[in-house]
């Protein structure tokens, strides 16, 4: 009696034990599903030095309209690495417009790193909230280094996939016009490129009205993203949008900028392999 009396006992704890772990399993295997099987492929969206959470909000208005609505979510990391929202993504949207944006939005070395650091805060909230397991980068002016210092640094492309990433008037070389006077922010993108997602389509956007500069930004500073893209990623194009509206602070209200975003981000994500279709 006591024999059969220890084995009951012994298969009752085994049991006990066995629920919370097959709880667990069945968790993470569900966890696991949804982000692999996520409908979302969001355009995420940096802006540049000095830049808030609404400097894309004109250019939102004119992707949004009554055939092709997107949600917006719009996210400021704070210097405490805190997060403020603003905004929701709507349930059945599978292109949202996301913007990041950073409490300290200043310019130089130092702060662009410090805000890598936050980009990855803010990329962390998103894919464990949202579960999605691909998405778009756009950066104007600095959000382009934003971007590229964070798929060298923090990106694991294990559990995420960057389809493409598309930099606006983005100085690679920060303000020097002559390539030879390589300045700190090259040095450190272009010594880690090959830790650049290989897959990755990149689009390089320059705005001049005379081949030299966009009025803050030299031509040749965001021509040096050729020499940290070029054989890392799968594709890299440049693209130089000339003419009214193509100087720095009003790129974004280029039409020749909104028409590329459309046709090589947003109508490209209507074909993307990566999202699970209805």
């Amino acid at each position: 009696m006591k024999t059969r009396m220890w084995i009951n006992l012994l298969g009752l704890a085994l049991l006990l034990l066995t629920f919370p772990a097959l709880h667990t399993m069945r968790t993470a295997v569900h966890s696991e599903r949804v982000f692999h099987n996520s409908r979302v492929s969001p355009i995420i969206f940096i802006p540049g030095s000095s830049a808030s959470q609404d400097r894309f909000d004109d250019l939102f208005q004119t992707f949004n309209h009554p055939k092709s609505k997107h949600s917006i979510l719009k996210i400021t990391v704070d210097t405490k690495n805190q997060i403020h929202h603003q905004g929701v993504i709507a349930a059945r949207d599978r292109q949202p417009l996301i913007v990041i944006a950073f409490q300290n939005n200043h310019d130089g070395y130092t702060n662009i790193a410090h805000q890598t650091q936050w980009l990855q805060t803010a990329m962390n909230y998103l894919t464990n909230k949202y579960n999605f397991n691909n998405f778009y980068a756009i950066g104007h002016s600095n959000g382009g280094l934003n971007w590229t210092w964070y798929l060298e640094k923090y990106f694991n492309s294990n559990n995420l996939t960057v389809n493409a990433l598309m930099t606006i008037g983005t100085p690679y070389n920060s303000l020097e016009s002559n390539f030879k006077n390589q300045t700190a922010i090259f040095r450190q993108l272009y010594q880690h490129r090959q830790k650049l997602p290989h897959n990755m389509i990149v689009y390089s956007i320059a705005g001049t009205t005379n081949y030299e500069n966009d009025g803050i930004v030299p031509y040749q500073s965001v021509e040096a993203a050729k020499y940290i893209f070029q054989k890392q990623v799968r594709k890299y194009t440049q693209i130089t949008v000339t003419g009214h509206e193509s100087n720095h602070s009003s790129l974004l209200a280029n039409p020749e900028v909104a028409r590329l975003i459309q046709s090589n981000i947003l109508d490209s994500n209507l074909n993307n392999p990566n999202i699970k279709k209805p």
